[in-house]
Order: C-alpha cells, then structure tokens, then sequence
C-alpha cells in the first residue's frame, strides 16, 4: 500500500475540508443578513473576512495538487463514513473518513480561521 508523506496529505485535505467550511459559512452569511442583531456589520465583516482567507488557501491547495498531477475525489458517503479516492504517484489511495471526524475536524479548522480573522480585522 503507498504511503502519502503528511506533506501531500496536507493537501488533499485542505481540498476536503476546505470547500466545507464554505459552504458553512456561506449559509452562516446568510442567516446572519436575515437574523435580527442589533450591530450586524461585524459579524458579517468577521465571516467575510474568513471566506476570504479560506478560499486563498484552497486556491493554493488545488494549485498545487494540480502542479503536482495529484487529486481527490468523493466516492460515496453512508450515515458514518464518507470515502475519498486519492490519485498520487500513479497509484490511487481510498480513504475512509468518519463523519464525526469530518464534522469535529472541520469545527477545528473554523476556530482557527475565525481567530486568524479576528487578529486582522481592520
């Protein structure tokens, strides 16, 4: 079995959870338009700001897996598992990943995109 050094895998998981904190947040974007705050202004600068950062680091994350002929696929997905296909090295890989993995990691990631955006808020 090929072993993907953590630098590659970096990568192909940025291109997983990446594209779900956006999804995330754009809905978070849309219920905080509709929501009844009294000061919105922050909350959405604060989101905007953090959709922002996050698509640059995909956008360099797919950059490089394009650069370096690699890729990742959604296989299927069951009430507890979800499979991805990763093409490296002219061998394909399948991964499994647990749901709550997925969910716990991806809160992970937001708290610290949230708090990378707070640090620069302008």
């Amino acid at each position: 079995m090929v072993q993907i050094p953590p630098a590659v895998a970096r990568y192909f998981e940025a291109a997983i959870y990446l594209p779900m904190l956006l999804i995330v947040l754009e809905k978070d974007y849309m219920l905080l338009e509709q929501g009844e705050f009294k000061l919105k202004g922050p909350y959405l600068h604060l989101v905007q700001k953090t959709s922002e950062q996050i698509a640059k680091d995909l956008k360099k994350a797919k950059a490089y897996l394009r650069e370096h002929d690699l890729s990742v696929v959604r296989m299927g997905r069951d009430d507890l598992f979800t499979e991805y296909q990763f093409r490296y090295v002219r061998t394909t890989v399948v991964r499994r990943y647990s749901n709550i993995r997925l969910r716990n990691q991806s809160e992970k990631l937001l708290k610290f995109y949230l708090y990378q955006a707070v640090k620069t808020v302008d």
